[in-house]
């Protein structure tokens, strides 16, 4: 699943984000979901989160349902 939808992303759900710093390299981060900081159900870029070791990007694919 991809990270786009609002609705595919809750808390506790395993993703891969990309962090800002990461943004030109694509370098992907593993996590668990802490909070949704994107309020739209759609993002062309992913939903921002914040996983729950306090590191903040966008959800590139959701790794676990």
């Amino acid at each position: 699943m991809n990270g786009q939808q609002r609705d595919n992303i809750k808390a506790g759900i395993k993703v891969a984000i990309v962090l800002k710093k990461d943004q030109r390299s694509g370098k992907l981060t593993q996590g668990v979901v802490k909070d949704l900081l994107t309020n739209s159900s759609f993002h062309p870029h992913g939903i921002k989160v914040r996983l729950e070791d306090g590191q903040i990007g966008r959800v590139q694919e959701v790794l676990e349902d």
